[in-house]
């Protein structure tokens, strides 16, 4: 079967007022939605083991569900910086650059109003398999340097994986992290809290923080601690935790496995970056869902990465090309060890 786009349908407005759109994607068993306001994944729909279908990440029907919503980045595209820059601020060729204190004394996702905040120009991809999102960002938008053009392109394979591969140039020197911030529930949206899955993360290390959530220092070996997820196990809660993957910058390889033993599921996710973000949250309380309802599992550099040299550069340059492929594996299995 070949990848059924459909033309994209209103979807509600922006704040501002600026249309909103949806994408669908249907593929070898799996249908996707995708907005164009925030790049926001809308909903991932794949059989269980008994070829029931359900919506595996919490959202909500239009896009007033995500302006309204007090616990914010449900399915959103996040940048120019994923995860927390501490201080609010970084040096970058002897400048400091400034940016919005939206975490306590830290910059979060980009600070007040980051891409998930932003509709994006959206267009079919050009092999016909997906959608293309598209923005520019101006030199200085959130303190952040460089005119900055982003795209981040959602398609589907012949298996029925979601791939989202995402691209950046500049034209000034600046820092660049982009993820997806999916909570995943493999039993459906709406089935309960998602602690029992069974997760497997390749990863011997994890970067330790402080209480405000930022690194402390290198990364710390997980062996003998709650963060040891190499062999799969109960997730559970209270996590909010970088994990440094064992394949590092080498290239794309499986970086987790979600697995729900009620419904079948497996959920396989694959990656180029360095990291991934564990996130149960345990805090939020959004409407029809709430915590420990939904899996975050945002694949990305690590947090505060500019003013962490020991870290796996975050700096893009004129001239280069950031680039950045996640793709998520969708299957069944009675059982999983």
């Amino acid at each position: 079967m070949t990848t059924a786009v459909t033309a994209p349908e209103r979807a509600g407005s922006a704040p501002d007022g600026t249309p909103v759109h949806r994408w669908v994607l249907e593929r070898a068993g799996t249908r996707v939605a995708v907005l164009d306001y925030g790049g926001i994944l809308q909903s991932v729909e794949v059989p269980d083991r008994d070829g029931v279908r359900a919506d595996v990440v919490l959202g909500f029907d239009d896009v007033g569900g995500y302006v309204d919503c007090p616990s914010p980045y449900f399915g959103a595209l996040i940048g120019r910086y994923a995860n927390r820059i501490a201080g609010g601020a970084f040096t970058l060729d002897g400048r400091t650059y400034r940016l919005p204190r939206n975490n306590g004394t830290n910059c979060l996702h980009g600070g007040e109003r980051g891409f998930d905040k932003r509709v994006w120009d959206a267009e079919p991809a050009a092999d016909g398999h997906g959608v293309r999102l598209s923005l520019v960002s101006p030199d200085g938008e959130e303190g952040f340097p460089g005119r900055l053009a982003v795209s981040a392109t959602y398609a589907l394979d012949a298996a029925g994986a979601l791939r989202i591969e995402y691209r950046a140039v500049t034209d000034a020197p600046t820092v660049v992290n982009l993820t997806n911030h999916s909570y995943w529930n493999l039993g459906g949206a709406g089935s309960g809290r998602a602690g029992g899955h069974r997760l497997r993360i390749a990863a011997g290390h994890v970067t330790p923080l402080d209480g405000d959530s930022v690194p402390t220092g290198p990364p710390a070996p997980v062996a003998g601690t709650r963060f040891d997820f190499r062999e799969p196990r109960e997730v559970g809660s209270g996590y909010d935790h970088n994990f440094v993957l064992d394949h590092g910058t080498s290239g794309a390889s499986v970086a987790a496995e979600l697995y729900d033993p009620v419904s079948g599921r497996v959920l396989t996710v694959t990656t180029t970056e360095p990291g991934i973000q564990l996130y149960t949250g345990d805090a939020f309380d959004a409407g029809p869902f709430g915590p420990c309802e939904g899996i975050a599992l945002e694949t990305q550099h690590f947090p505060d990465s500019p003013n962490r040299p020991d870290f796996p550069s975050t700096v893009l340059r004129p001239g280069e090309e950031f680039r950045s492929v996640t793709t998520y594996g969708f299957g069944t299995a009675d059982d999983r060890a």
